[in-house]
């Protein structure tokens, strides 16, 4: 398994109506601190035909992420947020409300519970 098709996995997961941040979803992947990495896996992405719904992860202020490489791609974001009944308040969008939160294992409450997320088996 490709290190996008780990981070794809993970953002497939993310339930209609909630958001993940780019970081929150490199934790998850195992690979703290690289929020950008998820950026850019979420960029190859074909936004209208994939299966991926790239549109749920945001930054970590709660925003969308402008970027004139991404051809309006940015406003369409916020439309199939604003779709799913995801408020905005100034361009942000409360994490504290619509943040995702995969369950949490009682014994080590920072990590995923194994239940909580997960992998299809690795192909050879």
């Amino acid at each position: 398994m490709t290190v996008y098709t780990h981070i794809y996995d993970l953002v497939r997961q993310i339930p209609h109506g909630q958001v993940a941040t780019y970081g929150q979803i490199a934790e998850l992947a195992g690979l703290p601190g690289r929020a950008r990495l998820v950026g850019y896996a979420l960029y190859q992405v074909d936004m209208v035909t994939s299966d991926i719904p790239w549109h749920r992860v945001v930054n970590a202020l709660g925003k969308v992420s402008l970027s004139p490489l991404r051809r309006g791609s940015d406003y369409w974001q916020r439309s199939l947020l604003e779709q799913e009944g995801i408020a905005f308040e100034q361009d942000r969008i409360n994490l504290g409300h619509y943040r995702w939160r995969p369950n949490r294992s009682p014994a080590s409450p920072n990590q995923p519970d194994a239940s909580a997320v997960h992998f299809p088996p690795a192909s050879d």
